[in-house]
């Protein structure tokens, strides 16, 4: 069964414009994750939380790839080394678990709104 797509727009503490996804990305929704992850149009690097991913999909990795000019990744230990293997890691950076985008844990500094 498929766990559905969950997508929340925040900000981190310092500012950064970040995105939580949850669920599982696939072609039924690629679309509503790229959308999700259309450009701030100021040049801000978007953080994307992928922590709570448990699927992605070859239709997922290509939003990524589409949007590598202006995206971070926080990958868990499921979807880290498929961000590897598909090159992904070489083009942006992509944070683990153990350590997200300020320092601290992955989803540490983020806030909602």
């Amino acid at each position: 069964m498929t766990t559905p797509l969950t997508l929340a727009h925040t900000r981190r503490t310092d500012g950064t414009p970040a995105l939580i996804v949850g669920g599982e990305i696939d072609m039924s929704n690629a679309g509503e994750f790229a959308a999700a992850l259309s450009g701030t149009g100021d040049g801000t690097v978007l953080v994307v939380d992928l922590t709570d991913v448990g699927y992605i999909d070859s239709a997922g990795l290509t939003v990524l790839f589409d949007n590598t000019g202006h995206i971070e990744v926080v990958a868990n230990p499921l979807i880290a080394p498929v961000l590897a293997i598909s090159g992904l890691g070489d083009l942006i950076t992509v944070h683990g678990l153990d350590a997200g985008p300020d320092g601290g844990p992955a989803a540490g500094g983020l806030t909602t709104g």
